[in-house]
């Protein structure tokens, strides 16, 4: 960050003067081999634009169930503010429980879109959120 060149032996010998190991392998599986294995019990979230007949641009707020390929539309709205996604938030969680289902763990993006209260829903249900590596702007 500083502009610093660092040779890797340097770095090496830091690291073990302070008694740390190296990393071991890297053995982990990519993000598709995770989503793959998480099918069943890990849906993802997302906001998509559409626009209407006359012309009014709309945000919608969707949910997919990779396992079932199923997917819950939260509502649809032109503003999508903070206050508006925690309610959709809390209606799914409720549905989900009325249906005896709860969401362990829930994929989102780095949408602005989505507030810290989103989280906070997720985790009084006893979910968590899995943020993908994207950032979006919004």
């Amino acid at each position: 960050m500083l502009g610093v060149k660092v040779a890797a032996s340097t770095v090496w010998e830091i690291l073990r003067e302070a008694g740390i190991d190296p990393a071991p392998e890297r053995t982990s599986s990519t993000w598709a081999d995770f989503l793959r294995s998480q099918a069943d019990a890990l849906p993802a979230c997302d906001f998509f634009e559409t626009v209407t007949l006359t012309g009014a641009r709309l945000y919608v707020f969707a949910v997919i169930e990779h396992a079932s390929r199923r997917i819950r539309i939260l509502g649809a709205t032109a503003h999508p503010t903070a206050s508006w996604v925690a309610q959709a938030t809390k209606n799914l969680v409720m549905d989900l429980e009325d249906a005896g289902l709860r969401v362990q763990s829930l994929i989102r993006d780095r949408d602005g879109k989505f507030p810290a209260l989103f989280d906070a829903v997720l985790a009084d249900a006893g979910g968590e959120v899995v943020l993908s590596g994207v950032r979006c702007r919004g």
